[in-house]
């Protein structure tokens, strides 16, 4: 894969051959290297481009997306960072693209929400959303900015992707969502083919479609499969999202203003308005403490989880849902922070910046937690989700692990302790941070 030192070494190659400054080299360089059937302006974000013809390291895997910034922390907002980038649309702040960070907390930043979820012949599955939810993220963000967009819908696949080849032709690319399971790169079994996932569609070159899903490269995918992708999420009947271009000013402290007041509102609840919301925001993470701690009721962990494995993939599932799958690392707390300085800044109100810094302290605990637990989780963690994926799937299921791989934590109760008191931790500074934020 192309990376940000193959392409300095090609641009200053380039500058020492035909006397050319390092950003002229490198404009001519990135210019020549455009990707066939890629939408005009998608490869210039974070001054990227694509070097399969120009890089002779260059695999054949697909564009290369050079000196992109590849390092995002929150998929969505990435993704949505792009397609104002390409749009046209800046900042008002900065006169520059919308950040990562920016659109985050424009979006609602953070949440919380717990559950574990019982199914027969499973062990019980934890989920704890730490992002905002579940109001739709990229919709959120630009309603709050007031920035023009569509999204379409289609039950079957012929029109969408008629529509989809339609927008691509005008030079418009297309935030869709799929089943993840069904895009080749998440597989074997990383993910159900009904799971929403957001991708942009960038561009097309023949039969084939540019499919940006943050990877160092565009993945270049046959319409059959992407189609397929498209269609396993059934719910989403084929969404796409097209932002319009810039026509008007954008109101950026009011927006900041209404998104905080979304965050704090949910955080302290209620957010669905039914008997749900016990699970979410501030009473979820409260229910989470208790849960961890309970040694008496089949709510705690030490019965929930008490079968052979199933604690240890409990605390499997407590690192990724706090690291990695519908959030930003650390709960997206610090990332959150970040937009929080931003806030401050923008709004001249110095308390904002105070809750940052202790979004960050809640950000530490979470990841502290999360730490914890994949430290603890054992061997049998990963063979009992592989087996759950393909039960859920109807692959073929893996052997069980055996006995000697089904050993939990040498000391659970004081692992469970540990990780109610982080957890604990972390509610307080939150708590802490929205009494800053409040109006």
């Amino acid at each position: 894969m192309t990376s940000h030192r193959n392409l300095k070494r090609l641009v200053r190659e380039r500058a020492a051959r035909t006397g050319e400054s390092y950003t002229t080299a490198r404009r001519n360089l990135l210019a020549r290297a455009a990707q066939p059937g890629l939408v005009p302006g998608y490869d210039t974000f974070g001054g990227g481009s694509h070097l399969a013809n120009a890089d002779p390291h260059a695999t054949a895997g697909g564009p290369h997306l050079g000196d992109l910034d590849t390092s995002s922390e929150h998929h969505e907002s990435t993704l949505l960072a792009r397609l104002l980038r390409q749009a046209g649309h800046r900042a008002p702040h900065t006169g520059k693209p919308y950040t990562e960070a920016t659109l985050c907390g424009l979006a609602g930043g953070i949440g919380f929400l717990y559950s574990v979820f019982a199914y027969t012949g499973l062990p019980p599955i934890l989920t704890i959303v730490a992002q905002h939810h579940p109001d739709p993220w990229a919709q959120s963000a630009l309603e709050r900015l007031g920035l023009g967009y569509e999204v379409r819908h289609s039950t079957a696949a012929g029109p969408a992707r008629r529509d989809l080849d339609a927008m691509i032709d005008q030079g418009r690319p297309v935030l869709c969502v799929v089943g993840r399971g069904g895009l080749p790169w998440h597989q074997p079994a990383s993910a159900l083919d009904t799971d929403p996932y957001q991708v942009v569609v960038a561009g097309r070159d023949g039969g084939d479609y540019l499919v940006d899903d943050l990877a160092d490269t565009l993945h270049v995918v046959p319409a059959d499969v992407l189609v397929a992708a498209w269609s396993a999420h059934r719910k989403g009947r084929h969404e796409r999202l097209i932002v319009s271009p810039p026509d008007k000013p954008v109101d950026l402290p009011a927006s900041m203003r209404a998104a905080i007041a979304t965050t704090v509102a949910h955080l302290i609840g209620p957010v669905l308005g039914n008997a749900f919301d016990v699970n979410m925001g501030f009473s979820g993470m409260a229910r989470l403490v208790t849960d961890l701690r309970d040694r008496r009721t089949k709510r705690g962990w030490t019965r929930r989880f008490s079968e052979p494995g199933a604690l240890a993939f409990a605390l499997l599932r407590l690192y990724e849902c706090l690291e990695l799958q519908y959030t930003a690392p650390a709960g997206t707390r610090p990332l959150y922070a970040t937009f929080l300085d931003e806030a401050a800044e923008v709004l001249g109100e110095p308390r904002i910046g105070r809750a940052a810094g202790l979004f960050r302290t809640a950000g530490e605990h979470w990841s502290a937690v999360a730490d914890a637990a994949l430290a603890n989780c054992g061997p049998a963690a990963e063979i009992l989700e592989r087996r759950l994926f393909a039960q859920f799937t109807g692959a073929p299921v893996p052997p069980a692990p055996g006995p000697d791989e089904l050993t939990g934590p040498a000391d659970p109760g004081g692992l469970l302790d540990d990780l109610a008191d982080r957890a604990e931790a972390a509610l307080h500074a939150e708590k802490e941070a929205v009494e800053l934020l409040r109006p």
